[in-house]
């Protein structure tokens, strides 16, 4: 079922954050993507010492990229799309201020108990599982037991988790590995499943004149079933010949799919183009994978792709327009420096996957332009939504 693009006005004087899921979500993943990538530049760049954590400093960035940053942009939009999709309410006041906590509580709990991994990996947990409830039991309520697959997705994200906490003790050999790539890849399987519900729908509406675009079945479960294959290959089977041709076929599988989704209205709607620009950044990743075992790609290149591009731009784009859409506001009169942050943030994908493909040699520059750019980007976007998701609904 898709989102809907607009809630009615509930115009109030009463403090809204915690009204919805998306209001503390999407601020405080906005505002983590901007700490977070602060705090990895300064140590991987400028060499700032970091006492106390539990694992590697690379570790902690691919981690909290994942599980801190993309769980929290996947609560917000699932716990308000569930609520869209079974007409019934999802978490919300103190239930939802308590999710909220639990999330803020394992992304800051490792620096104010140095060297500990278990408080962590308890406030980790316990929030997946929170969600994983919060969102299954409004599913089951209104018999919508197709959205299962959703719920499947949470649950191998937070298997993920598990494994990636069990390496780092010590209990797998392979966990911190397995734990990092794999949930990115389930991550990307969420934004893709996500974006094949919504993205029609928004460029269908949103173009400004009629347009039917293309949503081919044989596109829909291919892609789901080889993306499965893909990460097994990749992630716990290493077969390079295997990983080789499923990123070809994924690659090309959508790129088809994008291509019946294109129109040339989109490129007038900043909130549209997001969008598709990250799509496309996304299964770049894919292409790129299928050269990294032929020594022509740095392995990161294709992770950091499928990071910047499927989850990165996309989920800003999600957030910025449901963040208006869900607060009484006109989708069509956003603020002027949407744009800006759009392609501040496509500036850093050139410049962390692009730049190195050409020039490998000023690595450490493109980094540091790729980190600015994004830092930008995500200082725009709380600038401009930060009121958005703490205030109360505009009034229509």
């Amino acid at each position: 079922m898709r989102l809907s693009i607009q809630e009615a006005s509930n115009p109030s004087t009463e403090f809204a954050l915690f009204k919805f899921g998306f209001r503390p979500f999407f601020l405080m993943a906005s505002l983590y993507a901007l700490i977070s990538i602060f705090i990895w530049g300064g140590v991987y760049l400028h060499g700032w010492p970091i006492l106390g954590l539990p694992f590697t400093t690379m570790h902690w960035h691919a981690h909290e990229m994942i599980f801190g940053y993309g769980t929290a942009v996947a609560a917000g939009f699932l716990l308000t799309a569930v609520r869209n999709w079974t007409n019934l309410q999802t978490l919300q006041g103190y239930s939802l201020a308590g999710l909220s906590a639990i999330w803020l509580a394992a992304r800051v709990v490792v620096w104010i108990i140095p060297g500990q991994i278990l408080p962590m990996l308890i406030f980790d947990l316990v929030f997946d599982l929170w969600l994983i409830i919060g969102i299954l039991r409004p599913i089951l309520r209104a018999k919508q037991y197709e959205q299962i697959g959703i719920v499947s997705k949470l649950i191998l994200l937070m298997s993920a988790n598990l494994c990636f906490y069990l390496g780092v003790v010590g209990v797998f050999e392979q966990g911190i590995v397995w734990g990092l790539h794999s949930g990115l890849y389930i991550l990307l399987a969420l934004v893709f499943t996500m974006a094949r519900r919504v993205m029609p729908f928004f460029i269908e509406r949103g173009v400004g004149y009629p347009v039917k675009l293309n949503n081919r079945v044989w596109i829909d479960r291919s892609s789901l079933y080889l993306f499965v294959l893909f990460l097994i290959a990749d992630v716990f089977w290493h077969n390079i010949p295997a990983t080789v041709v499923l990123a070809g076929l994924l690659f090309t599988i959508h790129t088809i799919r994008l291509a019946g989704w294109y129109t040339k209205g989109i490129w007038n709607k900043p909130l549209l183009w997001v969008l598709y620009i990250g799509y496309c950044g996304a299964i770049f990743g894919f292409f790129l994978k299928a050269f990294t075992p032929f020594h022509l790609v740095v392995p990161s290149l294709p992770l950091h792709a499928f990071a910047l591009g499927g989850i990165a731009m996309i989920t800003i784009g999600m957030m910025a327009r449901i963040s208006l859409a869900h607060t009484g506001r006109d989708i069509q009169k956003h603020s002027r420096l949407l744009a800006p942050a759009f392609i501040s943030l496509f500036a850093a994908y050139i410049a962390r996957i692009v730049l190195p493909l050409i020039d490998s040699a000023h690595y450490l520059l493109w980094l540091g332009i790729a980190q600015a750019a994004w830092s930008i980007s995500f200082a725009l976007f709380i600038w401009v939504y930060a009121p958005i998701l703490v205030k109360p609904n505009a009034v229509s």
